[in-house]
This record gives C-alpha cells, structure tokens and sequence, in this order.
C-alpha cells in the first residue's frame, strides 16, 4: 500500500509499502490525526465508501447498479415508460429500507471536527443524506449528485420530500406524476449521463480553494468533474490526504494515503486529534 511517511507534498512520491488490510496501520492513524490537529480549515470530500460501512452498496461493486441492473439515465426516463416503471417499482420496496440506514462512525467523526470548529464543510458525491443524519449541519454540505430523499418534476421544477411520493406509491400502482403539471418525476439525482449542476459544483470548487486539509474519504476519483476537486484543493495550497481500501489516480500527490475502513480509521484519527487539542494549547499559551 501506499502511505506517506513525510507530510510535504514534495516527497508525497516517498512511501512505505504495506499489505491492504481493513485495519488501517497505526502509525497512519497517528500520522492521519497529526494533519486533523495541525489544520484549521478542513474539507471532507466523500464518495461511497464512505457509507459501505452503514450498509449501502458501493455502486461500482457487489450489489451496486453496475453489478445488479443497467444505470439509468436521463433519457430512460424521458422516452421510455417501462423503465419508469422499472424504476418505480424498485424504490417502492427499496426507499424506506435505504432511508432506515444509520450513519457510521466515519459519519460522525466529521460532525465531531465540524463541531469543533475545524471541518469547513463536506462535499460528497453520495446521495443517501448520511451526513445531515449524524447531525451535519445541512448548509456545509454540498451534494454534487443530488439527493435520493428529494423528487422533482422534470417539466416545472417541483420538488417534494420523498416520504411523501413514498407514501402514494405505497398506496397505489404505477408511475406517480408531478400534481402541478403532470409532468415526468424522478428522485431529485444526477443521472448518468447528466451534467452537473452549476450550484452544487460552484459551491465545491470555493470549498476546496479554501482549505488547509482535503480529506478524501472511500472515493474512486474517477467520476468527474468531481474528481477534480482535491486537484484544485492541492493547486490551491492544501495539503491532501486520502482514506480508501484502493489506489486512486490522485494517490502520488497526497501527503497521506491510508488503507482501511473509513469509519474506524476516521473515528480513531478524530478522537487523538481533538484529545490533543488541550495540549496544544497549553503548550503554546
């Protein structure tokens, strides 16, 4: 595996080697909670791995939508009605058990640095609203790829909480339709295929020039234009580091790569970092 062993991006190319365990190496975990205590204006940038842990499959692997059924796309939804249907009835039986899920401690970990002041914000290409759950505050976090917990009406815009189209689906059979205009619904996502939205994206870019920290947690960096973003952090004068179970493109410009689980790892980092902090203080007071 690769893990930096000194924290400057100039010898980020310098790594020890270990196997790939799920138990993240010690001392990465202490060097990992060295980088949350010296910095001041952390961004998390989060991808599925993130949630794997809470029960929710990555979608590039086992029990994903790559492995279980075709993505869909945009057009799917505007030109056929059978996958509309399709796709209604999947949510029908698998919205309230993906809605039941619990954050994990990697979810939480973040809420902790938030709290204390050090975490600016999370920008996060999941859409399974983890994040606000563990108690995010939901103006720091930036969802690139939408949310499953929102729908919106294609045609006019409008947008309902998903318990609600939940509940008529429950009641009902078929394809729901927008109750202002009879347009076409569909969870309030980004598609594949679909572009961005310009909002979202703006928001993430002013983030990750902003840091001191990116922290990059189970995120391929593969999809883009997201995975651009610890690029842009890094150009911008932060330093990177990167917990993941696999190498990402962007694994030779980080301070720090560490493998394991994302929520142990974070948890474990988070709570020596915060322990420190009196320490520190005193120290330099």
């Amino acid at each position: 595996m690769n893990s930096g062993s000194n924290l400057t991006p100039s010898a980020a190319g310098e790594r020890r080697q270990y196997a790939d365990p799920i138990v993240a190496a010690e001392s990465d975990v202490d060097l990992l909670a060295g980088l949350l205590a010296d910095a001041g204006r952390i961004v998390s940038f989060t991808g599925a791995g993130i949630s794997t842990e809470s029960g929710i499959p990555d979608y590039r692997g086992p029990g994903g939508v790559w492995s279980t059924g075709k993505p869909p796309t945009l057009d799917d939804f505007l030109t056929n009605e059978a996958a509309r249907l399709e796709y209604w009835e999947r949510r029908r039986t698998g919205y309230r058990q993906m809605a039941a899920v619990e954050p994990n401690g990697g979810h939480r970990a973040l809420v902790e640095l938030e709290r204390s002041g050090r975490l600016l914000g999370t920008i996060t290409q999941n859409i399974d609203g983890l994040h606000q759950k563990a108690g995010a505050d939901p103006d720091r976090v930036v969802e690139l790829h939408g949310t499953a917990h929102a729908v919106r009406c294609l045609s006019c815009g409008t947008v309902w909480p998903a318990s609600e189209i939940q509940e008529w689906l429950e009641r009902t059979t078929g394809e729901p339709r927008c109750q202002v205009c009879g347009g076409i619904l569909r969870s309030a996502t980004v598609l594949f295929g679909e572009a961005m939205p310009v909002e979202p994206l703006r928001r993430a870019i002013a983030f990750a020039q902003e840091a001191d920290l990116m922290l990059v947690i189970g995120s391929s960096l593969v999809v883009q234009p997201a995975a651009r973003l610890p690029l842009i952090a890094v150009r911008a004068g932060a330093r990177l580091a990167m917990i993941n179970r696999e190498s990402t493109p962007l694994d030779r410009l980080a301070d720090l790569v560490v493998r394991g689980d994302a929520g142990r790892t974070l948890a474990t980092a988070t709570g020596l970092a915060l322990a420190w902090e009196p320490f520190r203080s005193y120290a330099t007071g």
